[in-house]
């Protein structure tokens, strides 16, 4: 039977999963910035900060039902609640859960919470073109390319492009009802 995907709140002792994430060479070389070197401690305060950070950015672990440890997280950041716009992201730091379409469906409770909670009306991405597997996975979820960023990030002594892609409100489409669970609380988002 396969696991169900559900999102929870970020919360500051999340950072000892997150930590271990950052920490991890492969996933540091498929996001956006340059790799840095943290510690627990910085960790743990930028947890602490974060978690308690919702009007511009919103942070949820992304968690399977039979699994107590989160596998992933997915957020919306640079809310513009006026042009009702935001960026998203998503990461999925326990590696058995790639290729299992858990980041399609925790992308896809993120956007339901974001077009039918929010209100709002434009997700944007932008994705390192090396990383082939994230960008097949926001296709999927329905956004289309808008362009390339050349040469925009400098990472591992190469400068990389991104992808930027989007998705507005009235192109998105889900099958089904999704449930979103969000700090214990259930709604279902069509």
């Amino acid at each position: 039977m396969e696991s169900r995907v559900y999102l929870r709140g970020f919360e500051s002792s999340d950072y000892k999963t997150t930590l271990k994430w950052r920490q991890d060479e492969e996933i540091s070389s498929m996001v956006g910035g340059q790799k840095y070197f943290v510690t627990a401690d910085m960790e743990k305060k930028w947890a602490e900060t974060a978690s308690m950070d919702n009007t511009r950015s919103i942070r949820l672990m992304v968690c399977l039902e039979d699994m107590e440890e989160p596998i992933g997280m997915v957020t919306l950041t640079d809310i513009n609640y006026v042009n009702r716009t935001a960026h998203s992201n998503i990461l999925l730091g326990n590696k058995d859960s790639w290729g299992k379409g858990y980041g399609t469906k925790a992308l896809n409770l993120l956007l339901a919470y974001a077009f039918e909670e929010l209100g709002l009306n434009r997700i944007e991405a932008l994705i390192l073109d090396s990383n082939i597997g994230s960008i097949k996975l926001h296709k999927k979820c329905g956004y289309r390319e808008e362009g390339v960023k050349r040469n925009s990030i400098y990472k591992n002594g190469h400068y990389h492009n991104q992808i930027l892609v989007s998705l507005l409100k009235e192109e998105s489409k889900w099958g089904g009802v999704i449930v979103l669970i969000i700090n214990n609380i259930k709604r279902d988002a069509a």
